[in-house]
């Protein structure tokens, strides 16, 4: 049995199309409209209004366009980005033009529902006027959607939502643990060529993604993190007030992927900003590993691709760090989609350039830090493209070729399917509008806030790299991009692994240099390749050169640096096996991608926590090792830990404080990383205070202070990450307190 394929809405008879489109419209108006007279269906509004914001615009767009046959995993990923990047530049028309007309609180359900409506309406005519001639849709069959293959895979996600739950509310991580397991078996059985098809690697690479993410996102029911409490409670300004101020002086409030895409999900699909960051954001960033995917299949193969984003999943920060960043999630889609679109070198000039400059500009809006090093990237990238095209260095690089001609054969990649170079895609129109375009909103957007940075971060480089470039004292160095090494043998066996991916890297960049021609990557992706390994050792070696920290960078690196790290591994692996005298049988590993495949999902089960959890019952992790830290850590892994969890307590002390206070006051906090204060009591910066050194700070009679779970179980006060003291020291501030809160997990004097 066959039918149409909705993931390729774009090749569907147009009549049909905008019949579809059309009943997800009204169907959203029903649900909005049941829950306006009280007959809420639950989670129907939420489903309803994921699609219809995440699909619609974007898919209308496409038809627009003409962009049609992309394939399953393209349209899906265009669909989504245009979707977005529509999204948060209508919230902005409102919020700029709708106040002009003495229409108040534009952000608000009303005239969202009515105007995004409106909007895809006006897409449906202009798509039905563009497309109304094509029609060739292409089918599925349901035998492979419900084949046992697509059925194991589709279990992941499950599995990753259940365990949360068990963690949750019965304390129990045994489901997380079997999740971990099964994800190691689809690396070890797509490595291996067994049961799992080519066909279904993306779909493998997505459900894996989902669950590591979802494994994170979901537990607890409040924010993990540090940065995601700031961003909550710039997106709760504008939701309460239902109108962005673009004048608040945040880097943050600059952020359109906060202060508009937040609110608008949260609004049309009725659910708090916590669900949102915890459920939606994911869900979308999920799609990167996708998208790089597809990026990776086009310059290699099925398997290595595969492979590379299992590596970038591995990575601890794509499922931890990432996930309270959401700012960056947004950001990460749209730079994701610019690299996609650069090396489609078949996609039609002016619809490529389309795409550019909505992706371009949405990645601007989304994420200062990350903008700022695609800025970097994108100049240096297009001035190595455009020398490598003058006929001088093309000439040098034919000789420089075949002087080392005699390392060919060492690595085979070619992709049958990949296509010649045929011109540059990185345009100098498009360098010099993004160029533009970034300078100019963080320049007048937000007190220019995020334009501060920059030139903060850019004088503190060029004051400090000619007397502290390699020092060891100012530089951040590798540990700090991999992680701390923590004694024993395991730890130890956990560094070398982190540095021999960094060796790997280095080896296949280098393949890639000598035997460029052979590899098939397109030179814009290339030069990117190069440029992001050049900005890993950099920031490794001269302080303060990144807005962003080390873990973070070497995470945008690893857009680019993925495949290298497999490239660089099958290098490795052929040469020992060619030393050694390997005979490569069926029983010991015939290829190298197999022993690959085996040992990034031994990486995986380090960096997870799996392998510590089991040996030794303490793993640092939040999802699967909470019951550990809480009966073995010491003293600083629960600092780490209750820096990023966040008890209730916690949160109902806040509530009740932000109801109470006197907004004059002031609250002195420790330096807690989940600052509970800014996203779930809504208490701004200038109203917070550091309890630094209780011998010195001074508290007024009229100020608050506040006491967390770890404040009050633990009698530790958190000063940086090196320094804390004893909860003892406080006395002489708070004898003269009474205790106006507690409520056994939070205190609150006054």
């Amino acid at each position: 049995m066959q039918l149409n394929n909705p993931f390729q809405l774009t090749d569907w008879e147009i009549k049909k199309f905008l019949k579809l489109v059309l009943a997800i419209q009204l169907a959203l108006w029903g649900v909005i409209g049941l829950d306006a007279i009280g007959l809420q269906i639950p989670i129907l509004r939420q489903l309803i209004g994921f699609i219809y914001l995440t699909f619609i615009p974007g898919i209308l767009i496409l038809r627009i366009l003409k962009l049609h046959k992309l394939g399953n995993i393209e349209t899906l990923l265009y669909t989504v980005g245009l979707s977005i990047a529509t999204l948060m530049f209508t919230g902005l028309f409102m919020n700029t033009v709708y106040p002009l007309f003495g229409i108040s609180g534009p952000i608000s359900i009303t005239p969202l529902i009515i105007t995004i409506s409106v909007v895809v309406l006006i897409l449906c005519v202009l798509s039905y006027i563009r497309d109304k001639d094509f029609s060739d849709p292409s089918f599925i069959d349901v035998k492979d959607v419900f084949s046992p293959p697509a059925l194991f895979l589709c279990l992941l996600p499950f599995l990753s939502i259940f365990g949360t739950y068990l963690v949750n509310f019965h304390h129990n991580n045994i489901l997380l643990m079997f999740l971990i397991l099964v994800i190691a078996l689809i690396a070890v059985l797509i490595g291996f060529d067994k049961f799992i098809p080519k066909n279904l690697y993306p779909v493998a690479v997505f459900v894996i993604a989902i669950s590591l993410l979802f494994h994170r996102s979901l537990i607890s029911m409040y924010l993990t993190g540090y940065d995601i409490h700031g961003e909550t409670y710039i997106a709760n300004l504008v939701t309460t007030t239902a109108q962005w101020d673009s004048t608040v002086p945040n880097a943050v409030n600059a952020m359109l992927s906060i202060v508009m895409l937040a609110p608008i999900f949260s609004d049309i699909c009725s659910m708090s900003l916590t669900w949102v960051f915890k459920i939606i954001y994911p869900l979308l960033f999920s799609l990167i590993p996708l998208c790089l995917y597809q990026v990776f299949q086009k310059q290699t193969d099925d398997k290595i691709a595969f492979l590379s984003c299992f590596f970038f999943m591995s990575v601890f920060t794509f499922y931890t760090e990432m996930l309270s960043l959401a700012r960056q999630e947004i950001c990460e889609l749209f730079f994701v989609l610019l690299i996609l679109a650069m090396i489609d070198k078949d996609m039609n000039k002016v619809k490529r350039s389309f795409l550019f400059i909505v992706f371009g500009i949405s990645l601007a809006v989304s994420h200062y830090g990350t903008s700022y090093v695609y800025m970097f990237c994108l100049i240096a990238a297009w001035l190595i493209v455009v020398s490598i095209d003058e006929p001088a260095i093309q000439k040098l690089g034919d000789n420089f070729y075949a002087k080392f001609s005699k390392y060919k054969n060492r690595i085979s990649t070619s992709n049958p399917n990949s296509s010649k170079v045929k011109g540059r895609t990185i345009s100098t129109g498009f360098v010099s509008l993004f160029v533009v375009f970034v300078l100019s909103w963080y320049m007048y957007v937000s007190s220019s806030s995020a334009f501060d940075a920059l030139v903060h971060i850019g004088d503190h480089v060029a004051s400090s790299i000619y007397t502290d470039l390699l020092n060891p004292e100012s530089v951040q160095g590798l540990d700090m991009m991999l992680g701390e090494p923590a004694p024993g043998v395991l730890h130890e066996v956990n560094r070398i692994i982190n540095y021999l991916n960094q060796i790997f890297i280095i080896i296949g960049v280098l393949v890639l240099l000598l035997k460029y021609k052979e590899l098939k990557f397109e030179k814009e992706y290339a030069a990117f390749s190069m440029i992001n390994l050049g900005i890993l050792f950099a920031a490794i070696s001269v302080p303060y050169l990144t807005a962003i920290n080390m873990t973070r960078t070497y995470h945008l690196a690893l857009l680019f640096l993925a495949p290298f790290c497999v490239i660089g591994g099958i290098t490795v692996f052929k040469m020992i096996s060619r030393v050694a005298k390997v005979s490569w049988t069926d029983q010991r590993v015939r290829t190298s991608l197999k022993v690959l495949s085996v040992y990034f999902v031994i990486f995986l089960l380090y960096s997870s926590g799996f392998v510590f959890q089991v040996t030794e019952g303490l793993s640092g992790s939040i999802s699967i090792g909470q019951e550990g830290i809480k009966e073995y850590g010491d003293m600083k892994i629960k600092e780490g830990f209750y820096n990023c969890y966040v008890p209730e307590q916690n949160v109902f002390g806040v509530r009740w404080l932000s109801k109470n206070m006197d907004t004059s006051s002031k609250v002195y906090v420790d330096h807690g990383y989940a600052p509970v204060y800014l996203s779930y009591g809504m208490i701004g910066w200038n109203q917070r205070r550091r309890l630094y050194d209780p011998t010195r700070v001074r508290v007024d009679p009229e100020d608050y202070i506040y006491l967390r779970y770890f404040n009050v179980n633990y009698g530790v006060m958190v000063v940086s990450l090196e320094d804390n003291y004893d909860i003892a020291e406080l006395s002489p501030i708070i004898n003269k307190k009474n205790k106006v809160y507690s409520n056994g997990g939070s205190y609150i004097y006054r």
